[in-house]
């Protein structure tokens, strides 16, 4: 089976709970319809990012009324992975682009593998110096949205500490440390420094920690990663954000359920590695509508789709980045466009109901095809 060629698009509305942003633009619709590539968009789909059916009609596109229309394009873009209601969806000339986060979903996996989709990750989506250009405007918002729902939640009637971020004249501000300083913590850490908080990054890179260190001369303190500077960090905290990521696979956790339950009573927790099965051991996986449990005596929010309580400024964000990668399968077709720029061929994952990318393969312990083989 060859993948086709596509020339024509469908979004349909996400249906994830509370998932609001939509996969493309008005803008984006336009520059693919300026390239001879219909784009069919299900009704309402970007009505909770606020953008009306009038204005992708305006920019060029069809205005289906099902999401049943917007799947039956050869090719479909999303915002997240589909769920089990949208597996039906699946066939074997289509191909899927969006985030799929297949470690930590693999009853998503098996769905592309029974089907023969051929699945293209956002997430794995890697250029040569190893960045992830279509992961970093999400891992940018989410990171600078985790100290504002980690300051909320640190407020006594949310269950917190009832502790202010940059405390008071003459009062301590919370201490908030931070796991990772990739995209997601060193915005994470960013904010929380512009709320007066006193941070702590942590990062096995130091490298990564002198570029933090210039930049903001002080203000994060950084500190080198291991198991002893977590524990002692993580124990005086009074918000910890998770934010470790390894691209592909899942997230290794770094905080396991005894440190968690030695935390400071009512502190809080936001795991933004939940969608890649969470840096912390008490991690689970919840909701915008319900965003928080408590685990020995601490508050967790672990929201597996963060950017999505902001998703007007999440959808321009993610559509600026992942456009010209989307007309590039639209036009070529996923191998196609793999053969002409290598950054797309890590994104492949899953093809004629096999697993192509190592990484996500060795995560879900699943066989692999070599995806070199398979672009001839």
């Amino acid at each position: 089976m060859n993948t086709p060629v596509n020339r024509s698009v469908g979004v349909p509305r996400e249906v994830k709970t509370a998932e609001h942003r939509v996969a493309i633009t008005p803008d984006g619709v336009r520059e693919l319809e300026r390239h001879g590539i219909d784009v069919y968009v299900e009704t309402e789909a970007g009505a909770g990012a606020s953008i009306t059916d009038d204005d992708f009609a305006a920019a060029g596109a069809t205005i289906v009324p099902t999401a049943a229309d917007a799947w039956a394009r050869p090719m479909v873009v999303k915002v997240k992975e589909p769920m089990e209601s949208e597996f039906g969806f699946l066939r074997d000339d289509l191909t899927l682009f969006t985030y799929l986060h297949l470690a930590a979903y693999p009853n998503v996996a098996d769905a592309l593998i029974a089907a023969e989709t051929t699945g293209v990750a956002y997430e794995t989506v890697q250029l040569a110096d190893g960045a992830l250009p279509l992961l970093a405007p999400m891992s940018e918002v989410a990171g600078r949205l985790a100290p504002q729902q980690g300051a909320h939640f640190l407020e006594r009637h949310k269950g917190g500490r009832g502790v202010l971020m940059g405390g008071a004249p003459g009062v301590r501000p919370a201490k908030v440390v931070v796991l990772g300083a990739g995209n997601v913590g060193w915005n994470a850490a960013w904010i929380a420094a512009g709320m007066e908080a006193e941070v702590v990054l942590l990062d096995k890179n130091l490298d990564r920690l002198r570029w933090v260190d210039q930049i903001h001369k002080g203000r994060i303190v950084t500190l080198a990663s291991n198991r002893g500077a977590i524990e002692r960090s993580v124990v005086d905290a009074d918000l910890v954000i998770g934010a470790i990521l390894v691209a592909g696979g899942r997230a290794p956790v770094v905080v396991d359920a005894g440190l968690v339950a030695a935390m400071k009573p009512r502190s809080v927790i936001v795991d933004v590695a939940v969608d890649q099965g969470g840096c912390i051991e008490t991690t689970l996986e919840t909701t915008h509508d319900d965003p928080i449990y408590e685990q020995h005596g601490v508050v967790h929010y672990a929201v597996g789709n963060m950017p999505g309580a902001v998703p007007h400024t999440s959808t321009y964000a993610l559509t600026n980045a992942t456009l010209p990668f989307v007309l590039d399968v639209a036009a070529h077709g996923a191998l196609g466009a793999a053969r002409r720029d290598p950054a797309i061929a890590p994104g492949v994952n899953t093809f004629a109901g096999a697993h192509v990318n190592p990484a996500v393969a060795a995560a879900l312990g699943a066989p692999v095809r070599n995806l070199d083989e398979v672009l001839g």
